[in-house]
Order: structure tokens, then C-alpha cells, then sequence
């Protein structure tokens, strides 16, 4: 193996290389004019459709009935969730109304979601537009309208939380102060509508970020990788020319070549990485020279393991094919642990990367995680254990050969159940319990040691992995309304239902009573890891994203 050389003789001054990865280019946008007066002019209230966002317009629309009788208000809602752009309704827009106060963005995506929604109508429509978030998520929202090109939207803030308070509560919000300024909130609503916008911005460009650090000592050094939050807080090796010189030797792409771009949430901007800057996180993590391919193909994911949800989700990653005994990685006793070195070095350099890639993953400015998560450290990286499987690995069911090596990425982790092998006569509905435990809004991933794997063969006849798959979906049905009543459903799968989406709008037609599947069968997954050291296993609410070959990165 290429081994990673000991550190130089402590008091000299090191030459390192800079992990961060380049900003996008930001096209600075102009503003549509605002307002002379609100007197006899119509503004909508745009609903985000998120956590009762409605319910605070409403008090803004009765503080304009009490306040400026002469305002006319509309409340309307994204026809889709709070992602998805609403042209139809920005054209209406345009031709109705004189203002639009979007809101409200009280979450890690909607807030930058709002953002940008304001941004557009402001910009290409020619509305004068407010932003109303909570006051938590002011750095995120102005980063988001920086690199929307309108750092100088209006953003007017109220405290946190929005969700599940009275209407007294709400009014108080609205009647009261911005949190963050002081001022009141309806006051800079209507001088966001009514006052000129003036604002520079810095147009980004790579030479933004240089290629090294300023050389300083090895102490010195540590210190500042950590004060500039380039590290996951835990001792990291710094990444010298040599060591990146040698980790670049583990591929044949050139050191320049684009790998593929990264941000921590929708509509901050997507940084840009090379090899290089891949191979100077992979070294930061301690990771070999022939782990390389690997780290370059989660790279090439282009999934961000820091993603800044406030949700606190982590990523997962199974490796497949060959390349996993070429590196000695880890698919039985303790794969899931912190007991093999590639399994450890290549999910901390996955992160590593996104943070820094993506330009940043710092708690309260570009990662909102409330309570962050563990598994996040390593992305919870390992090998599927294809020789004990009963079926066939997971990149062959994703369409690859089995000589083939790959990687494959899923996100969420925010909720798991567990047991110990199937009971002979009550296993259906003991595995029922542990699916409907699982959030609704993430698919589950069975992680089944070999010894459980075969029972639900020997037990189910699930002979072939689409059959427990099958099963499990048709086994994971609720009453709908119970379904469309939990929080993250009315969220994220409501308005794609509303919108006539399948298979939500289905659901959406099902009585009260009648029970529906909680999940999609296509998104359902099945992976064997582990030793046989007992027949325990798990389900996992994860997202599969995709997978990706390894050898095309060699």
C-alpha cells in the first residue's frame, strides 16, 4: 500500500493546500420598483405550505384590515410544495396585484425556498416582494439572496417557532418587533414595499479561493483549519503537496478535472470541486491513495453529506463489486462500526468534502441540523455482504453487473427500528410494527445480517429481493386519514398530491378509513451487512439518491 508519510520535523513552516471549493458565479439582478403608497393597491400573501405558514399570513392580512383598510389582501398557496417554482401563480401575480409578501420560511429549505420565490417574482416579474421568515434563519435567507443576486431583498423576521401557536400568539408576532433588528415587524414589511433597495455584491470567482494556505507551522496550521471550520472538529492530517501528490497517484483523472458541484440546500448555490480539491479532503481524512476511486465517486454523487435540513439527517453509503476486497473493507463483523480503516477514512473524507466542497457546513449560518446527528461523522459507510446474501447486491438491482464496482448513496437516517431474526408465527406482524414506525416521508431500507436475510427467504418465500419488497409495501398501509394527518406528509407529499402527482393523488382519493400503502414500493431498499454473529438487523428511513462506478475513477 501507498502509505501517507509522518509529519515534518515540528517549528518548520509547512506548505499546505486549501480544501475549500469554488463559489458559483452570482449575476447580480435588479430589483423591480417599489411602491410610492400602499393606499388602494392589492398585495398577495403568498403561502409556502409549510408548518402552518397560512395561519401568520392571516394575522399580517388582519393587520392590514385594521391598520390600512384602503390595502386590499389576498392569501394564495404554492399550487406545489415549497420547492417546486409556481409560474402560473406569479403571472397572476403580475396581472392582479401590486405586491406580494411571501412566507413564511421557517425551516432549513423553506427559508431559502421563500427567498428565492421573492427573489424571482421581485426580479423577472416586477413586483415589489417581502420575505417573512423566522428569526433563526437570517444568515441563511441573506446567503441565499446573495447568491440569488438580490442581496438587498427585504427579509423581515419574527420569532421561532410558527408552528402549532394560537392566534393571539401569531398576532403578537406580527404586532411586535423583528428579533433580530428591534424594529417593527409591519414597519419594515411596508418600507420593504415602499423605500428604494440599494446593495453591492461581490461577483464570485475561483480565484476566491487560492490554491494554499499561507505556509505556518504544523500547530499553527491544525489551529487554523479548525477555527475556520474546515475540519469535522476531530484531528485531521494536513493536507501538504507530498501527501496530496501521493493521494492524486490513486486515480488517472487529471488533478484540474471538475468532479461535480455541492450545496448544503436548495438555492444557496452549487460550489464547484476538482480531483485536487477531492484528494486534499481525502488526505484531511486519513484515507489511502487506493481508497481514492472510491471517495471520487461519492464525490461525484454530487450529494452533499452535509445537507443542512433542520431535520438532522445523515447519509449512508454501500459499497459493491471488487473494489471492496482490493481496499479491505469491512461487510461482516462490525461494518457498521468504527472497526476498518477504508470503511472509516472514505465516509469521513465523503464529508469532509461536502462541507467544504459546498462552501461551508457551520451550525446556524449553512447547516440548520436542530439536533445534528452522529452517523454523520462517517456517513455510515460500508460494504454489502454479497457472498451471505440471498439475492442479488444492491448495485446489481440498480442496474450494474456484479464485476462491477460502484457506490451508492441514500440520505435521511432520521428513523430506525430494530430486532432480532423473524418469530415463526407472528414475524408479518411484528415486521408491520417496526415499518409503521418508521417517518412516512423517508422509504425504508431493510439492513439485514445474512442469518435474517435467509429467514425472510426460508419463512416469507421471498426467494427474490422485489418480493420482500412487494411485501413490505403492501404490508405498510395506515388509515389515510391518519396518513395525510402526520406533519411531514402534509409538508412534503400533500402538495405534490394536490397537484395531481402519483401515486399521492391516489391516495388523496382514498376514504378515511381505507387503508393505504405508507410508502412507495420502487423506493423500498434491502441490503445484507454483518458477521452472523446473531440474526439482528434493522430498518432504516432512507432515501436511495444513486449509485455510482468506482472505475470509472480509477
Amino acid at each position: 500500500m501507498n502509505e501517507i508519510k509522518a509529519s515534518p520535523r515540528a517549528g518548520t513552516k509547512l506548505s499546505v493546500l486549501n480544501p475549500v471549493g469554488y463559489p458559483p458565479k452570482v449575476a447580480k439582478k435588479q430589483a423591480a420598483a417599489r411602491l410610492s403608497a400602499l393606499d388602494g393597491k392589492k398585495i398577495y400573501l403568498v403561502d409556502c405550505r409549510f408548518d402552518d405558514s397560512i395561519e401568520l399570513l392571516k394575522q399580517v392580512q388582519a393587520w392590514f384590515a385594521q391598520n390600512m383598510p384602503s390595502v386590499k389582501t389576498e392569501i394564495v398557496s404554492l399550487s406545489n410544495m415549497y420547492q417546486k417554482d409556481d409560474p402560473v401563480l406569479w403571472e397572476r401575480i403580475q396581472k392582479d396585484g401590486d405586491a406580494a409578501i411571501f412566507g413564511v420560511g421557517h425551516c432549513s429549505t423553506c427559508a431559502p425556498a421563500v427567498a428565492t420565490h421573492a427573489i424571482t417574482v421581485d426580479t423577472k416579474y416586477g413586483i415589489p416582494t417581502v420575505a417573512m421568515h423566522t428569526h433563526i434563519f437570517e444568515k441563511v435567507v441573506r446567503s441565499v439572496a446573495k447568491m440569488g443576486g438580490l442581496a438587498e431583498l427585504p427579509c423581515v423576521f419574527v420569532p421561532q417557532p410558527v408552528m402549532g401557536k394560537s392566534e393571539k400568539e401569531l398576532r403578537a408576532y406580527v404586532d411586535g418587533k423583528n428579533p433580530n433588528s428591534g424594529r417593527p415587524v409591519m414597519q419594515e414589511v411596508v418600507e420593504g414595499l415602499t423605500k428604494g433597495l440599494t446593495s453591492s455584491i461581490t461577483i464570485a470567482d475561483h480565484s476566491q479561493t487560492p490554491r494554499h494556505v499561507e505556509p505556518d507551522t504544523e500547530d499553527a496550521l491544525h489551529e487554523l483549519f479548525l477555527n475556520n471550520n474546515w475540519t469535522d472538529k476531530l484531528p485531521i492530517v494536513l493536507p501538504t503537496d507530498e501527501r496530496v501528490q501521493a493521494m492524486l497517484a490513486g486515480t488517472s483523472r487529471k488533478p484540474d478535472e471538475v468532479v461535480g458541484k455541492m450545496q448544503p440546500t436548495h438555492n444557496r448555490g452549487r460550489w464547484e470541486y476538482t480531483v485536487e480539491k477531492v484528494a486534499v479532503n481525502a488526505v484531511m481524512a486519513g484515507a489511502r491513495p487506493e481508497y481514492f476511486p472510491v471517495i471520487l465517486a461519492l464525490a461525484a454523487s454530487e450529494l452533499s453529506a452535509r445537507g443542512s435540513t433542520s431535520s438532522s439527517s445523515a447519509a449512508m453509503v454501500v459499497v459493491n463489486g471488487p473494489i471492496r476486497k482490493e481496499i479491505n473493507m469491512n461487510w461482516g463483523i462490525g461494518a457498521m462500526g468504527p472497526y476498518n480503516h477504508a470503511n472509516a477514512t472514505i465516509g469521513r473524507a465523503y464529508g469532509l468534502l461536502s462541507q467544504n466542497g459546498q462552501g461551508g457546513s457551520v451550525p446556524g449560518e449553512t447547516y440548520m441540523g436542530s439536533q445534528g446527528h452522529n452517523m454523520a461523522y462517517n456517513s455510515c459507510t460500508f460494504a454489502e455482504n454479497e457472498e451471505a446474501s440471498p439475492w442479488e447486491p444492491l448495485h446489481v438491482q440498480k442496474g450494474f453487473k456484479p464485476t462491477d464496482s460502484t457506490v451508492s448513496v441514500f440520505w435521511g437516517m432520521r428513523s430506525s427500528s430494530f430486532s432480532l431474526g423473524l418469530r415463526e408465527t407472528h414475524w408479518r406482524e411484528h415486521v408491520k410494527d417496526m415499518l409503521i414506525g418508521i417517518e412516512p416521508n423517508l422509504p425504508p431500507c431493510f439492513l439485514l445480517d445474512p442469518i435474517t436475510a435467509r429467514q425472510f427467504v426460508e419463512r416469507g418465500g421471498f426467494d427474490k429481493k422485489a418480493k420482500l419488497i412487494n411485501w413490505a409495501w403492501d404490508t405498510a398501509r395506515i388509515p389515510a386519514a391518519r396518513y395525510w394527518d402526520l406533519q411531514l406528509i402534509q409538508n412534503y407529499i400533500y402538495p405534490r398530491a394536490t397537484f395531481g402527482e402519483e401515486p399521492y393523488a391516489g391516495k388523496l382519493r382514498a376514504k378515511p378509513d381505507e387503508l393505504i400503502p405508507q410508502f412507495v414500493e420502487g423506493e423500498i431498499n434491502a441490503v445484507c451487512v454483518g458477521g452472523e454473529t446473531n440474526g439482528y438487523w434493522s430498518i432504516q428511513g432512507t432515501r436511495y439518491i444513486r449509485t455510482v462506478s468506482v472505475d470509472e475513477w480509477r
